[in-house]
C-alpha cells in the first residue's frame, strides 16, 4: 500500500527543446539562466510526458520522478481530482521567435482511437510578450471543408483557410484538441495543457531541425492531420477576468476548462499574496524574483522559473511585489463562483474556456 509522502514545494528538472522556431527570448527578455547556447524554443516546466518526465532537483525528494510521486501519494499531490498514472498538467515557456509549424493535437476521443494514447491535448497560451503586429493562426474559417483545407495545406496557403488573429501581451486563448493552430513570429507565451506530446503538422520540414521532408511523407502527415482535425472550434484571445483579493492583490482568471485552469496574480508591497488550494498548483514566476513560503518551506523563485506545490501543503504566500501564474486542475464551480460574485456575467465567464 502506498505511503503518504512528506511533501514540500518541488523544484523540477525542465527538458529543453531547441526546435527551429526558437530564439533567445527566454534569456534576453525573461532573464532565464542555465539554458544551452543557440535557439531555445521551449522549456517544459512541469512534465510527466513519457520519456520527458521531470525529476525533483533538490530537497529530501531529490532524484525522485514526478511519475513515482504520483504513484506513491496521488492524493497528497493532486487532492481529490480524478487522475490516471501521469501527472495531468504539462506547462511550458515557448519562444516563437519564428513562426511555429501549423499543427494540431488530437482531442481525447481521437487520441484513443487513432494514436493509442489515453488522452489528447487541449491547451491554452498566455501571451507574455509580443512584437507590434504579431499574429496567431487559430482555427479555420467557417465553411472550410476537408478537401479545401487539404489543398491549402499542400500549397502552404494558410491564410486562405485559417483565422489570423492579433496577439497582444496579457491575453490568453484556450485551444481545444483538434484545433489547427500556430503562432509567431515575435511571440513569447506560457502554455498549459494536458499531459501529452501527440501532434500532427502540415509543414514540409521537420520541427526539430528544419530538415526537408520527402513529399510522400509530407502528404501522409497532412492526411493524418485531417483525420484528427475538428472544424468547429474558433477560439478567441481574452484579457481574462479579474477579482480583487486584498489591498493591491488582484487575481485574474485567464482560462478554465475541464482539464486545467490558469490564473495570473499580481501583488504590490502592501499585502502579501496568499492563496489556499486543494489540488496541486504549478506556480510560475512571470515577474521579478519573489520569496515563496509554503508548508514550512521558504525559498526564492526567480523569473521564468517554476515550483510545483502539492495539494497536501494547502496554502502559499508570495511576498510582493509579485506577478505569478497558477495552473491547476479545477473544480469549475470553484472557478465560476468568485467570478460571478465579482459581477462577471455568464457569457464572459463561459468564453474563458469550456464547461463554464
Amino acid at each position: 500500500m502506498a505511503q503518504p509522502v512528506s511533501w514540500s514545494p518541488l523544484r523540477l528538472s525542465t527538458p529543453v527543446k531547441q526546435h527551429v522556431f526558437g530564439g533567445r527570448a527566454l534569456t534576453d527578455r525573461l532573464g532565464r539562466t542555465g539554458l544551452p547556447c543557440g535557439p531555445v524554443a521551449e522549456t517544459w516546466e512541469v512534465s510527466d510526458v513519457d520519456g520527458e518526465g521531470a525529476t525533483v532537483t533538490e530537497g529530501p525528494l531529490a532524484g525522485r520522478s514526478l511519475r513515482e510521486l504520483m504513484a506513491e501519494d496521488p492524493g497528497g499531490l493532486l487532492g481529490d481530482r480524478p487522475h490516471g498514472p501521469r501527472f495531468p498538467l504539462l506547462t511550458k515557456f515557448i519562444d516563437g521567435t519564428r513562426a511555429l509549424p501549423v499543427h494540431l493535437h488530437a482531442d481525447d476521443a481521437t487520441a484513443r482511437r487513432l494514436e493509442g494514447e489515453p488522452n489528447g491535448k487541449t491547451e491554452a497560451w498566455h501571451v507574455l510578450d509580443a512584437v507590434p503586429g504579431a499574429t496567431a493562426l487559430v482555427g479555420v474559417r467557417p465553411g472550410v471543408d476537408r478537401e479545401r483545407l487539404r489543398r491549402a495545406l499542400l500549397a502552404q496557403d494558410f491564410d486562405a483557410v485559417m483565422r489570423r488573429l492579433p496577439v497582444r501581451a496579457g491575453q490568453t486563448v484556450y485551444v481545444p484538441g483538434g484545433t489547427l493552430h500556430s503562432f509567431g513570429p515575435g511571440t513569447l507565451v506560457y502554455e498549459i495543457e494536458q499531459t501529452s506530446d501527440i501532434q500532427q503538422h502540415a509543414m514540409p520540414w521537420r520541427m526539430e531541425d528544419g530538415a526537408p521532408l520527402a513529399e510522400r511523407e509530407r502528404e501522409a502527415n497532412i492526411e493524418r492531420l485531417l483525420d484528427e482535425w475538428r472544424p468547429e472550434p474558433r477560439p478567441r484571445f481574452q484579457p481574462g477576468l479579474s477579482v480583487p483579493v486584498d489591498d493591491s492583490v488582484v487575481r485574474t482568471v485567464l482560462c478554465a476548462g475541464p482539464y486545467f485552469a490558469l490564473e495570473r496574480w499580481t501583488a504590490g508591497s502592501t499585502a502579501p499574496l496568499a492563496r489556499t488550494f486543494a489540488t496541486a498548483q504549478v506556480l510560475s514566476n512571470a515577474g521579478a524574483p519573489v520569496t515563496v513560503t509554503c508548508g514550512g518551506w521558504t525559498g526564492r523563485l526567480d523569473r521564468a522559473r517554476t515550483l510545483l506545490l502539492p495539494a497536501a501543503l494547502g496554502e502559499v504566500r508570495v511576498s510582493g511585489p509579485a506577478d505569478v501564474l497558477f495552473g491547476y486542475v479545477p473544480d469549475l464551480d470553484d472557478v465560476r463562483a468568485p467570478l460571478t460574485a465579482a459581477g462577471h456575467g455568464p457569457a464572459v465567464i463561459a468564453a474563458l474556456g469550456e464547461g463554464l
